[in-house]
């Protein structure tokens, strides 16, 4: 027999002395702190059995054929360690079941809070990863609770960092809340990140430890972490320890979600049983104004910024969303956008503290998700409903002549009844702080209505006849809501016009993140609404920096409970993002509708219109400034167009970086018989050829043009302009086509 690090006790011999084959020691783990001896027996079916018994020697792991015994003590004189924990959703363990539910401390309480009041209704259901999962509020806060208890047996002290590097996902909602439910501080990033940015969030945030998707991840980000980063221990969410190779592990302790899992649900049992267990520590409840995750986002130049998020920070959206979003039990969420967003992240907590049951899906499967499903509501980004719109776009495209010609005359009936409706309920927008005479706007109230009585008849037909089809394809019963970037006014008018709410919030991840939306009662085209419950909004003038009054457009400030603590070990951003009062610069560019009493913009006072970032505005080499948004957006209505970022500071011309949709462009080129082949054969000067003449049809009312292009493949998001733009440099050349010059290029998803 070898021994390492300690001897045998009585105990020990006495369970082994039934068998007198040898017995060789593997890898010493503390897998339970207290001071006892616990036999732990692994047969190969994979039955565990268990002894305890008080023990003060060194801890030894060891082994033989298909059994595995591991012996963990600790000496009974060691300090007592601090265990940081969630007032509600660990209150039964405290003993604390008097504990209300009225008001939540923390962000993990919600799980205990949810449980009591919805136990068994479905919580989440994710079809699309292996297994499929379908998980009730019960199972939620079990899996919780003993995720976290896993954490803290593999070494998870309170505040310590743990990076969770992970896609949407059941097991990254239990992962999140796990190591929030132990004092400690998720730091959160998208699996399509690169290994550069990775690499420098996991550093710069202080993280001690690392949990990935699955072992594809970690095989890519590998050879960067360990030459150029500590790390204590890995958990793979997805997939098995075994697929990752030994040598890329580097002695790294691997855990899958399953292990940890377990570990968790045996050492909580401990807890139940085991008097010693609990007076091993000192016990602090987590408090609100603890950070509770770290968000890195982009500036417009250098590495991204660790935006502090506390509980509060986060509960305040939890409280007021509802405003929002009415949902309760009975409602369906479909979500798709990647949860270490705030946008998702916020959300994804509010419905399911509401009893709501949320569906897991992706881009792949939305359509059919859709369909099968039916929700109730979806949280998404302007892209989705811009790819929903298209989608339906071409259907109609591709009809018959008879069924193309009734649902187009349709529509434009829909758009237009749906016009003079907001006109005569007072819900169109208006910077004129003048408000119109009382009988001007009789009248104007008079005709508009009249009109919309004329044309609701057939509005109603085509809601019958054509939108209810869409409706059955998309469900969306209740609202859509849209964030992270503008919604484009024609995508708007559409659905509105077919009878499908789109609900417009605004804010950003130093918010976390909603600071205003559009009401369902009050969902004006054009703006985000007004402001959420305790928050405030103005706008001042971008270079002095006083208020403005309402009509007047400056630079929009925020200030309310859900503010960013600041940016990690930044306090320089820090206090360019925050004033001494506590309003936050959002650097968006916008104004707020004035109050008028009579008139089409009776019902909007105090709503806000956004008109672009302030440092989007493009300055050309002729003093001229340009907002690019409204050229963008003129250009987005052609379908040969997927993307565009209009660019051009310091020139004496605006050019564009153009996504082509390529089978547009084939179908269009084969109109115009400039070719007979398929796309692949397209060169990108008869793409970049189409694209301008459509660039030139569809901003020709603009106040400016665009000149020279460029035609990338791969897809970017809409923060690319704001965040990479300025590392392109190009030269205009007589052919109007643009040469460019890569700097650092970064096609990112957001």
């Amino acid at each position: 027999m070898i021994l390492h690090g300690g001897l045998l006790n009585s105990s020990f011999q006495a369970a082994s002395a039934s068998n007198s084959m040898p017995i060789a020691v593997t890898s010493v783990n503390n897998f339970f702190s207290p001071a006892y001896c616990r036999y732990r027996y692994v047969s190969a079916s994979g039955n565990v059995f268990f002894r305890r018994r008080k023990a003060t020697r060194d801890r030894v792991s060891l082994c033989h054929g298909n059994y595995e015994i591991r012996v963990c003590s600790e000496s009974k004189a060691e300090e007592k360690q601090v265990r940081k924990y969630s007032p509600l959703l660990e209150s039964p363990l405290r003993s604390e079941n008097n504990v209300s539910t009225a008001h939540l401390k923390v962000i993990p309480d919600i799980w205990r809070s949810a449980a009591q009041r919805f136990g068994d209704r479905v919580a989440l259901v994710d079809p699309h990863h292996d297994p499929p999962t379908n998980m009730t509020y019960n199972q939620v806060e079990q899996d919780i609770l003993n995720f976290s208890e896993g954490l803290r047996v593999i070494g998870i002290k309170p505040y310590e960092k743990l990076a969770l590097f992970a896609d949407n996902s059941c097991r990254w909602l239990i992962a999140d809340q796990g190591i929030m439910a132990t004092g400690a501080i998720n730091v959160v990033r998208g699996s399509r990140s690169s290994v550069e940015e990775l690499l420098h969030i996991y550093n710069h945030s202080d993280s001690v430890a690392l949990a990935v998707d699955n072992p594809e991840l970690y095989h890519r980000i590998a050879a960067a972490f360990n030459s150029k980063a500590s790390v204590r221990f890995l958990i793979l969410l997805w997939g098995e320890t075994s697929s990752i190779s030994s040598h890329v592990m580097e002695g790294i302790p691997a855990y899958t979600y399953k292990e940890i899992i377990d570990m968790g649900h045996e050492n909580r049992a401990l807890f139940v049983d085991s008097h010693d267990a609990h007076e091993k520590y000192v016990y602090e409840p987590i408090k609100s104004d603890d950070v509770a995750a770290l968000i890195y986002t982009s500036g417009t130049t250098g590495n991204p910024k660790g935006v502090m998020l506390t509980h509060n920070n986060l509960l305040h959206q939890v409280h007021n969303l509802w405003e929002i979003v009415p949902a309760g039990p009975g409602d369906r969420f479909l979500s798709m956008l990647p949860p270490w967003h705030s946008y998702e992240r916020a959300c994804e907590y509010f419905i399911l503290s509401s009893g709501v049951e949320q569906v897991y899906t992706t881009i792949k499967h939305l359509k059919d998700d859709l369909r099968q499903y039916q929700p109730q509501y979806m949280i998404s980004v302007p892209l989705v409903f811009q790819t929903l719109y298209s989608g339906i776009q071409k259907q109609i495209s591709t009809s018959s002549a008879i069924r193309k010609l009734v649902a187009v005359s349709f529509l434009r009936i829909s758009m237009a009844y749906m016009e003079f409706k907001n006109i005569y309920e007072g819900k169109c927008l208006s910077r004129n702080q003048k408000q119109p005479s009382y009988i001007a706007a009789t009248l104007d109230w008079l005709y508009a209505r009249i009109i919309a009585a004329i044309l609701l008849p057939l509005h109603l037909l085509a809601k019958k006849i054509v939108y209810s089809k869409i409706h059955s394809s998309i469900g969306l019963s209740k609202a859509g809501i849209s964030g992270g970037g503008s919604l484009p006014t024609h995508v708007d008018k559409f659905f509105e016009a077919i009878g499908t709410k789109v609900q417009v919030g605004y804010g950003l991840t130093e918010s976390s993140p909603v600071v205003a939306a559009r009401r369902a009662h009050c969902n004006v085209l054009g703006s985000v609404g007004t402001p959420i419950r305790y928050t405030e909004i103005k706008v001042v003038h971008d270079e002095t920096g006083e208020d403005l009054p309402r009509g007047s457009k400056g630079i929009v400030k925020a200030r309310g409970p859900q503010i960013m603590q600041g940016y990690y070990k930044n306090p320089i951003a820090t206090s360019q993002a925050i004033d001494e009062d506590g309003w936050l610069n959002t650097g968006d560019i916008g104004w707020i509708s004035p109050a008028h009493s009579v008139g089409r913009s009776r019902n909007t006072g105090g709503i806000i219109v956004l008109e672009g970032r302030a440092k989007d505005t493009i300055v050309l080499s002729t003093g001229e400034n340009v907002e690019p948004e409204q050229l963008e957006e003129a250009a987005m209505r052609s379908s040969l167009i997927q993307q565009i970022v209009v660019i051009g500071q310091d020139q004496r011309r605006l050019g564009a970086i153009i996504v082509p949709n390529k089978e547009e462009v084939v179908l269009a080129s084969k109109k115009l018989s400039t070719s007979d082949s398929d796309d692949v054969e397209l060169s990108k000067e008869k793409i970049a050829g189409l694209l301008s003449q459509e660039l030139r049809k569809w901003t020709s009312d603009c106040s400016f043009q665009i000149g020279p292009i460029l035609v990338v493949e791969e897809p970017f998001t809409k923060n690319f302009k704001s965040k990479w733009v300025e590392t392109i440099t190009f030269d205009f050349v007589a052919s109007g086509l643009m040469t460019a010059t890569i700097v650092d290029f970064r096609l990112i998803v957001v």
